[in-house]
């Protein structure tokens, strides 16, 4: 079997704290992100730009946040969910191994929250894997309506014996997400929760990475100040075996 490491991570579109106050991590975001060392990253909460937040910091970078992020050799992919006034943000995926395509699809359950999921297909090891980034709603309704969205989009563009990973911030504070995904064949690993949020004090696991076709062998959670700095959310790393496709 050959290994799969996919990190998840929602970064406050690369600031924390409000006002004159708040200050960028972006640039420690980029550290962070290559410290993972996972052959995927999903990222929530993604800025393409913000003229405001530009004019604010005079290190803002030019690139869009997805590129600027990807590690030397990745692949980055982003789409927008949300319009705002002075900008666009969304989610992304940056990878190790090539990308053979994308697509977004609009989740949108009210006016009040702009949603969309990232679909890619990555070449890893040879095979074809299907990438989804998710980010629901904040209402148990909306997340209710947004799973069952997702399952009709990967029984219509998902290949049913492709190997196949959900991930990203699903805003459950419960069980109720994993109960729905496993119904759908798609499953963590099996073992303690690992507390995403609030970084600062995390006490619920608001992130998840789900598979199929892939066994879950690991899950991690990096700690320390270093790491809630840096965002609201603490990222995910999940470990799986991918298994050798078949006539190998």
């Amino acid at each position: 079997m050959n290994p799969v490491r996919v990190a998840t991570y929602n970064i406050h579109k690369g600031v924390q704290g409000v006002g004159p106050r708040r200050r960028l991590e972006i640039h420690n975001l980029g550290h962070a992100v290559e410290q993972l060392d996972a052959d995927i990253v999903c990222l929530q909460e993604v800025r393409k730009l913000h003229r405001g937040e530009a004019r604010f910091f005079a290190q803002w970078p030019e690139l869009p946040q997805a590129e600027f992020l990807a590690p030397p050799g990745y692949e980055a992919v982003y789409r927008t969910n949300a319009v705002t006034r002075h900008g666009e943000h969304g989610n992304a995926m940056l990878s190790r191994w090539p990308v053979l395509g994308h697509q977004h699809e609009d989740m949108s359950d009210h006016r009040f929250e702009q949603r969309g999921l990232l679909h890619s297909q990555v070449d890893l090891h040879g095979q074809a894997v299907h990438v989804v980034v998710v980010h629901l709603g904040l209402i148990r309704a909306s997340r209710l309506r947004q799973i069952a969205q997702l399952e009709r989009f990967i029984a219509r563009e998902v290949p049913a014996r492709a190997p196949l990973v959900v991930a990203g911030d699903f805003n459950d504070w419960g069980t109720m997400v994993r109960r729905e995904m496993a119904g759908m064949g798609l499953f963590g690993y099996d073992g303690p929760v690992q507390p995403t949020f609030p970084s600062r004090m995390p006490l619920a696991q608001l992130d998840q990475v789900f598979a199929r076709g892939m066994k879950p062998v690991g899950l991690q959670v990096p700690r320390g100040r270093i790491w809630w700095r840096m965002s609201d959310h603490l990222p995910l790393v999940a470990e799986f075996q991918l298994p050798e496709p078949a006539g190998r």
